[in-house]
């Protein structure tokens, strides 16, 4: 063992739904290497993130604050690389730190990537096959496949560190986003099986917010050739189409997390054999969650279950006992406190988030957060999903659809009626029914709505000004 201070190993693909792993409970697919870590250390099954988009949750996690705060807001906003992250502080407390893969926070001498020893980062959005990436601001082409690549890059960084120092190191996949190509060794993967349709497959929007009726981001409707690889067979019902390209969206989506599962074992298996398990801290985590098909959906940016949950895995032996689970919520602005707790690092005051190092252990922390804040900015671009925020408990969830780009940047300026959902989740866990004007929860209503005021008093946003 090289240091008494633990390495930390952050690995995040993007758009990897909890419902795409096996250890989660997962009816599609099996993810036997990203298992492992979730049997040697702690599954957390209420982490969720604070704005359901690529840009925005990224910032979050580097710098421990809400999307206002830091002003990564919308896919259309770009991180101030000048902004205190928990890289930075690590590096200055010694650690080597790097990141791989995918940074998407933007490009360019303002936005590119700070606080690293050794940055290597996909350019843009980033190819799946024969990547672009810039490596410590040169741009190159590497041929080979994006999730393997940025895989061999962690591991020759990992090969050629100081053994003397801790490392942090961010390895983050491509995958499994849009448009979901897979790699040859996966690409007859499922072939022969077909994939169970979840429960809400035929949402039909009734009895909610007109906005969830107007998304586009429809499995029967909204995916194109481009996403499924080849035209539609012709002869089909509507219904035996809409399974069809079901079954051609989902497989490639799955085939992208085999890809990545194959190589979270290659990460493994290198701190299994240079003996530097028991003092690192592995994590594994997603972006944001993702619609598999979930109301008939593919995509986020909802605050609805399978677009707000992340994933979160952590192994560190000494401190997590092994096949653990937590139900407290967590969310990715408590990332970057959690680290630099971990490496006994001083929190700054300006970070908005709170470490969950105690819940790691099985502890009881009595004042934990019983309620979450969202808030999504990016009014009707891409997929029309209108602006909205709102809270989450461990039981109930209030939505309030503002309809409004507030002035964003990306954010389509065309307002909507503002609308409110309630959802109890105990009863209604897939959300099909709200009860927001249900008389017999007028005072579930109050309280929660006081409480979201609250909560966005405690992080420093405002209301709309059309909430009431």
């Amino acid at each position: 063992m090289s240091t008494d201070r633990p390495n930390i190993l952050f690995i995040m693909s993007d758009d990897h739904a909890s419902h795409a792993m096996s250890c989660y409970g997962s009816r599609i697919n099996e993810t036997p290497n990203i298992d492992r870590i979730a049997q040697d250390g702690v599954r957390f099954e209420n982490c969720f993130c604070t704005n359901s988009i690529c840009t925005p949750s990224r910032a979050t996690i580097l710098a421990g604050t809400y999307n206002h705060v830091n002003r990564v807001t919308t896919l259309s906003t770009r991180m101030d690389n000048r902004l205190l992250t928990f890289p930075k502080l690590l590096r200055q407390a010694g650690y080597q730190t790097a990141v791989i893969g995918k940074w998407h926070l933007g490009e360019g001498k303002a936005h590119q990537p700070t606080g690293f020893d050794y940055w290597n980062v996909l350019s843009g959005q980033g190819l799946y096959h024969d990547p672009v990436m810039i490596e410590m601001g040169a741009e190159k082409t590497f041929h080979g496949y994006a999730t393997d690549l940025i895989t061999d890059f962690s591991l020759r960084w990992l090969n050629e560190r100081d053994p003397a120092r801790p490392f942090l190191l961010l390895c983050h996949h491509k995958a499994p986003h849009r448009a979901w190509e897979p790699d040859a060794k996966h690409a007859t993967m499922y072939e022969e099986l077909d994939i169970p349709e979840p429960e809400t497959f035929d949402d039909d929007y009734s009895n909610r917010a007109r906005a969830a009726a107007e998304a586009k981001m429809r499995i029967d409707r909204d995916l194109n050739e481009a996403d499924l690889k080849q035209p539609v067979p012709g002869g089909l019902t509507p219904q035996e189409e809409k399974h069809w390209r079901y079954e051609r969206y989902i497989k490639d989506y799955l085939r992208c997390v085999a890809s990545i599962d194959d190589n979270v074992g290659r990460l493994l298996d290198f701190l299994d054999a240079e003996g530097l398990a028991e003092n690192s801290i592995v994590i594994y985590t997603s972006d944001q969650g993702f619609f598999l098909g979930d109301h008939g959906w593919y995509d986020k940016r909802f605050m609805y279950e399978e677009s707000l949950r992340m994933p979160l895995l952590v192994r560190y032996p000494l401190e997590i006992t092994a096949g653990s689970a937590n139900g407290d919520i967590v969310l990715n602005v408590d990332f970057a406190p959690t680290f630099l707790d971990l490496a006994d690092v001083d929190v700054p005051d300006d970070m908005q988030g709170r470490s969950f190092r105690p819940l790691l252990s099985g502890g009881h922390v009595p004042d934990w957060q019983r309620g979450m804040y969202y808030r999504y900015w990016m009014h009707l671009a891409h997929h029309n999903v209108a602006a909205h925020y709102g809270m989450r408990t461990l039981r109930y969830k209030l939505i309030y659809y503002y309809g409004d780009a507030c002035g964003q940047p990306g954010a389509v300026d065309d307002p909507r009626e503002p609308e409110w959902e309630l959802f109890d989740l105990e009863n209604d866990p897939h959300e099909l029914s709200n009860i927001y004007h249900d008389p017999g929860h007028a005072e579930v209503v109050k309280e929660l709505r006081r409480d979201l005021r609250r909560l966005q008093e405690d992080v420093g946003d405002e209301p709309h000004e059309t909430e009431a």
